[in-house]
């Protein structure tokens, strides 16, 4: 697949230049700055130094005040209360913050993660009647419930009050909730509105410790799930997100929580995680509970309070995730060899498919066809399933506009689950398929690489290495910057490695061999007979250490070769 190059444009060259000025660094790290909207010498400071202080006051949130007030009441007239939360990582994070948080002033707290199988996503009647049968009168519900209007109405009836903390997108009416915390409601005037649901819940603990004057210092152990939240949901790493983020890596750095310390074992990556071995390294094992057994796994773990029983928890829900990756590569070939050549959008469908995997088979379909991708399988006489978009197109909208054929959705602009019924299955593939031709552009058809900025070989060293790690957290709204240089040569010592061969191996330098990096292409050998017959190319890459026989140096990860 060809990818599109879009270079950002270049910022007012004065304003970097007094950055520049103002901080001390080179162009280069004062023109990735500004691209990043920090202008001035305290935009940097509080870029580069988040504080504690600079998270919002909780009470901003629309019905904070309710939450608050009825969790106080529940908990000094010693209620039992139910905390409730989706099964994927958002969910489980933010149902484990809240049960640990909860239980330092209540024993009658109990957790309750629905069945990805039998009672499907959100809060469910099920649910609600175990709540009622086991006497809970209150039930916190994280990263699900701004649309279950019938359930809590259900919930009432029975006695049994809600308190929402949710991150997604609101229906045209809200529940009946007690509170309804969701920094996406129309009438939310709170400033951050990109919280994930496990942040949310954070907020909500935050504004309990601010009403009783508790220290926050005690909040600080949550934030390791939080991290794990915002690294796992894909949400921007700006604003609040980053000072939940950079203070939740430090506190997994230095004091994680007994499962997830377990966990980074199992991922055998490496002492000092950042963001991306967040996502590669826990959240896919975590995710992997609710897809092949049972979500409530994962919270079980990630409360353990003895280090040796997280070992054992961490290595079963690890088989786990290797019966997931196989589970992914079969039905990923599967769902390939269904799509319809030529069709702005792929939806594909098989009763055998595992339920757990349908979203991460979406995820790969893009890889290999960039289009919005939908893909289903059959659950309790239903078609459930996933759905993933391209860059720049708003698959939500999209099923939107498909929702009389649906018994359920919801989700954000980029992914997305839906429930229909099964002889619903053609008449909404050719909806759908109509609803994104109409909409789509072919730009947003073609996968885009975001390039930073066009380098010069001496603006490369270790000085702009250490400044641009200072950067981090990455992600959304905030990625590791992606960099070019134009017209360089291999140094011939380029060669293919891996067992199969498809990765480059480079030494990189320009015409006059002035200086020469290390670089490695994954999956790019198709460029090397052209690279070994020293013609020019241009590269994009992203700048790392690279550690070998003792010895560290600077290393070229190219992301594309043109």
């Amino acid at each position: 697949m060809t990818n599109k190059w879009t270079l950002k444009p270049l910022p007012d060259s004065k304003i970097v230049e007094d950055l520049k000025n103002s901080l001390g660094v080179s162009s280069v790290i004062a023109t990735l700055l500004v691209q990043r909207g920090i202008t001035d010498f305290d935009d940097a400071k509080t870029f580069f130094r988040p504080q504690i202080n600079h998270l919002h006051d909780p009470f901003l949130m629309k019905d904070m005040d309710k939450a608050v007030e009825r969790l106080s009441t529940a908990i000094s007239n010693n209620e039992k209360i139910l905390v409730y939360g989706d099964y994927d990582v958002d969910g489980t994070t933010a149902v484990s913050l809240m049960y640990l948080f909860l239980k330092v002033f209540s024993e009658n707290i109990e957790h309750y993660i629905p069945d990805r199988y039998g009672e499907g996503y959100g809060v469910s009647y099920k649910g609600i009647d175990y709540a009622k049968d086991n006497d809970f009168s209150l039930i916190v519900c994280l990263d699900c419930g701004i649309k279950a209007i019938e359930k809590v109405a259900y919930a009432k009836e029975k006695g049994i009050d809600f308190i929402i903390c949710d991150h997604h997108r609101p229906g045209e009416a809200l529940p009946e909730a007690v509170a309804v915390l969701d920094p996406k409601r129309n009438d939310c005037d709170y400033p951050f509105k990109e919280l994930c649901g496990c942040g949310v819940g954070f907020k909500l603990a935050q504004a309990y410790h601010q009403f009783h004057n508790y220290s926050f210092e005690d909040l600080i152990p949550l934030l390791d799930l939080v991290v794990v939240s915002i690294a796992a949901d894909i949400v921007p790493i700006v604003g609040e997100n980053r000072v939940l983020s950079f203070f939740g890596l430090k506190q997994l750095n230095s004091n994680p929580r007994n499962g997830l310390k377990a966990l980074m074992e199992v991922s055998n990556r490496k002492d000092t995680f950042n963001i991306s071995d967040v996502v590669f390294g826990i959240a896919p094992r975590i995710n992997a509970a609710g897809r092949i057994e049972h979500g409530n796994k994962a919270v079980e773990l990630l409360i353990q309070s003895d280090l040796a029983q997280a070992k054992v928890q961490a290595e079963y829900i690890d088989k786990h995730n290797h019966t997931r990756r196989e589970l992914d590569q079969s039905i990923t070939q599967e769902a390939l060899e269904m799509i319809v050549p030529n069709a702005k959008s792929t939806v594909v469908c098989s009763d055998n498919w595992h339920k757990g995997v349908v979203g991460i088979v979406a995820s790969r379909l893009i890889e290999s066809h960039y289009r919005p991708s939908i893909v289903l399988t059959e659950s309790n006489g239903k078609l459930t399933g996933s759905a993933r978009s391209v860059k720049g197109f708003d698959v939500y909208n999209a099923i939107d506009e498909c929702s009389d054929l649906l018994e359920q959705f919801g989700g954000h602009k980029y992914a997305a689950g839906l429930i229909m019924k099964k002889e619903n299955l053609a008449q909404f593939t050719r909806r759908f398929e109509e609803v994104v031709s109409a909409s789509i552009t072919d730009e947003m058809l073609v996968p885009e690489i975001t390039i930073d900025l066009e380098m010069d070989f001496n603006d490369i060293n270790f000085k702009t290495y250490r400044i641009l790690q200072q950067m981090a957290p990455f992600g959304p709204s905030n990625n590791r910057p992606v960099l070019m240089l134009k017209g360089v040569i291999d140094n011939g010592r380029g060669r293919l490695i891996g067992n199969d061969q498809s990765h480059l191996k480079l030494g990189i330098t320009d015409e006059d061999n002035t200086k020469t990096f290390d670089a490695i292409g994954f999956g790019m050998a198709n460029h090397f007979p052209k690279i070994k017959n020293k013609e020019p190319f241009d590269i994009c890459f992203v700048l790392e250490e690279n550690e070998w026989n003792g010895k560290t140096n600077l290393q070229l990860r190219i992301k594309d070769i043109k």
